[in-house]
């Protein structure tokens, strides 16, 4: 049992070195200092230009004949590209994604004009007359090249210093009286029976802005007018709100969650940005703070030196 596995793990082996260095053919065409396909001499040269008709070559791991089984080289000293009767072929040849031609990481060759017909000798190397540079392209054999990664994503200033919008209120819902509508506070609360509804009002003149919603969380000592208190694993979890509070909610009729953002973890000192969406303009907005785990946290909302709390600052 054990030789029957070994001999068809020698197969598949064998199968996939097939696969790997099996010939692909081709057509080649230049661009550059002259345009149009690229052609073939009966002895074999490549040209480009002229009455030529199109040549067919083939690579095969990273060397390169003709339809005529002759393997393709670069002469010395000069480079020139051909396909000779019995040589075996220059290695170094690659077909990019794209169909671009390579030898050993380039894609650069040259055209030098033979005063034949309007027929050009080609050459990976600058060495004679009335030569201009070019790209040679396969017309198979490519494939395909990765599309480009997505831009980044836009997001607003992880601080005050451009346009912000403060909440205009704060209601700090608490499960363990939730019929209970305490009003408006000025201060952001969580724990494990109160979570905190932020109201805020987005400007008409944000129409076609971006807003992102962010909490700043200064150090102790950073702060001048305003004060916090947090323990646990500063867990928060940030929600959109399907509507807006007012000072009569309570838990248990506050505003089902319309978009959860997931928890972030915060510690002082640092900024976070939440989300960003399309600034809904004219309207205005509600997010809640829950605790994750076992976090409590308490501060003050304030935007005087260092800023702390929940804003949405606007690009």
């Amino acid at each position: 049992m054990k030789s029957i596995t070994a001999i068809l793990s020698l197969v598949a082996a064998a199968d996939a070195l097939i696969a790997r260095t099996a010939p692909c053919c081709f057509h080649l065409s230049a661009s550059g200092a002259v345009t149009g396909t690229i052609g073939q001499l009966d002895d074999g040269q490549n040209r480009q230009g002229g009455p030529l008709s199109p040549a067919q070559y083939c690579i095969s791991g990273n060397s390169i004949t003709d339809a005529n089984g002759r393997g393709c080289i670069l002469t010395p000293p000069t480079t020139q590209f051909q396909c000779d009767q019995g040589a075996a072929p220059t290695p170094g040849f690659s077909v990019g994604c794209d169909g671009t031609l390579s030898y050993n990481g380039s894609p650069e060759f040259w055209e030098c004009q033979t005063g034949q017909d309007g027929e050009a000798n080609i050459y990976t190397t600058e060495g004679g007359t009335n030569c201009g540079q070019i790209t040679l392209k396969a017309d198979g054999c490519a494939s395909g090249c990765a599309p480009p990664p997505p831009p980044p994503p836009v997001t607003c200033p992880t601080n005050l210093n451009g346009p912000y919008e403060f909440p205009h209120l704060i209601i700090p819902v608490d499960s363990s009286e939730p019929d209970t509508a305490p009003g408006t506070s000025y201060f952001g609360t969580v724990s494990s029976t109160v979570s905190s509804i932020f109201n805020f009002d987005i400007p008409a003149a944000d129409s076609g802005k971006k807003c992102s919603l962010v909490f700043l969380f200064p150090t102790q000592a950073e702060l001048v007018t305003s004060s916090f208190t947090i323990s646990g694993n500063g867990g928060l979890d940030f929600s959109k709100l399907s509507s807006t509070a007012s000072e009569s909610t309570t838990f248990n009729n506050a505003p089902s969650v319309a978009t959860d953002y997931g928890v972030t973890i915060v510690s002082p000192g640092n900024s976070y940005n939440i989300a960003t969406f399309d600034c809904p303009a004219g309207t205005a907005i509600s997010f809640e703070i829950k605790a994750s785990g076992d976090t409590c946290l308490n501060y003050f909302q304030d935007y005087n030196p260092s800023p702390i709390g929940l804003y949405i600052t606007t690009c």
